[in-house]
């Protein structure tokens, strides 16, 4: 009986293997045919690709170098941070970090040309395959945890590139001087929007606490989360702010503490707010916008679409290794590719889950 079964899974499993090489096959015709047209119609693009190559090329030996490393730095110490949330959360399930840290290369690797951040996704799964006894809400639970410190270096940047690339803050106090009366009703509905404000936060905060308390056991000790989770991600964040001074350089773009954490401020906010893969074209406009007053645009321009380029490279080349080398060849295949059609099925379960929840919340308030 299994003879058979495996009879017929092999053929079954061929198939499929056609039929994902025939839509890849589809996607580069089509591609091929788009720039064929593109340079019929006076559009240059060979001579953009072209550019764009010379461009990548144009980058120094030492920056390509200094920037894998940095990237493989903070790709370490992101998943040591991910080690100690599950060891908390999964404290008898005996859990290396050789695994840990395959399954977060292959999420960041997948992150830098799949939309949505489905790689994020695909870890997750792969973290319930390996540990025993896990579920999926721990997981997740878990990834709220882990982003807890980047969220607060995040913040700070952010707060740092709005304010300084719209121009200086300034505050004139004249027209409250004069107006005395206004001044007092502003103060008092300043602080009534605080109160309520207040509030909101404090019930999502509880909520919050409910929803990670499966997999945030870290967060009830507060040393190993600093030790653990905190000072890792901190470390991780600083190789971020290496990369981009690095790739800054290479540019001869000045490197300052100013164009460095534009750049990664940047950098976040369009990997937030886009749908393309990798936060391409998003991201290039940003920086371009945060550089304009130290660099050319095309100069700009061409570090952006370098250093994305470079470190997306090497990211997808680490994953690989990572993979082969803590799961062997074929069962890391194996396990990347069922974690990848489990994600996609998650991922639109999830969709599903919070388009239930606005349908809920409108009806309530209608």
């Amino acid at each position: 009986m299994s003879a058979d079964v495996s009879k017929e899974a092999a053929p079954s499993e061929h198939r499929a293997r056609l039929g994902r090489f025939a839509r890849i096959g589809a996607w580069l015709v089509a591609i091929a045919l788009l720039l064929f047209v593109l340079d019929l119609l006076g559009v240059p693009v060979s001579d953009w690709i072209r550019q764009l190559l010379e461009n990548v090329r144009a980058v120094p030996a030492w920056a390509i170098v200094a920037g894998c490393v940095l990237d493989t730095i903070q790709t370490v110490f992101a998943a040591l941070s991910w080690l100690t949330i599950l060891r908390a959360a999964f404290p008898d399930a005996a859990l290396p970090f050789r695994p840990v840290l395959a399954s977060y290369a292959v999420a960041v690797a997948l992150n830098g040309f799949l939309p949505a951040n489905l790689g994020t996704l695909v870890m997750m799964i792969m973290f319930l395959s390996l540990i025993a006894g896990a579920t999926f809400a721990a997981i997740l639970s878990g990834f709220v945890v882990q982003k807890i410190p980047f969220s607060v270096y995040n913040i700070a940047v952010y707060i740092y590139l709005f304010v300084t690339v719209s121009g200086s803050l300034k505050f004139e106090f004249g027209f409250l001087s004069d107006h005395p009366g206004l001044s007092v009703l502003i103060a008092i509905g300043g602080v009534v929007l605080l109160v309520i404000v207040a509030r909101v936060l404090w019930r999502r905060a509880t909520k919050l606490r409910e929803q990670i308390k499966s997999g945030g056991a870290v967060l009830g000790q507060p040393r190993r989360f600093i030790v653990g989770v905190a000072l890792p991600q901190l470390a991780s964040y600083a190789a971020r702010l290496g990369i981009v001074a690095v790739f800054l350089a290479a540019y001869s773009i000045p490197v300052s503490f100013h164009s460095v954490v534009s750049v990664s401020a940047s950098n976040s906010v369009s990997n937030g707010v886009s749908v393309t893969p990798g936060s391409a074209g998003v991201t290039q406009a940003l920086n371009v916008v945060v550089l304009d007053s130290i660099t050319t645009k095309d100069n700009a321009t061409a570090y952006s679409v370098a250093q994305q380029l470079i470190i997306t490279a090497w990211d997808v080349l680490f994953g690989i290794a990572m993979v082969a080398w803590v799961f062997g060849w074929t069962g890391g295949k194996q396990l990347v590719r069922q974690s990848y059609e489990t994600a996609e099925v998650k991922r639109d379960e999830l969709k599903e889950q919070r388009a239930t929840r606005r349908a809920e919340r409108r009806h309530r308030s209608g």
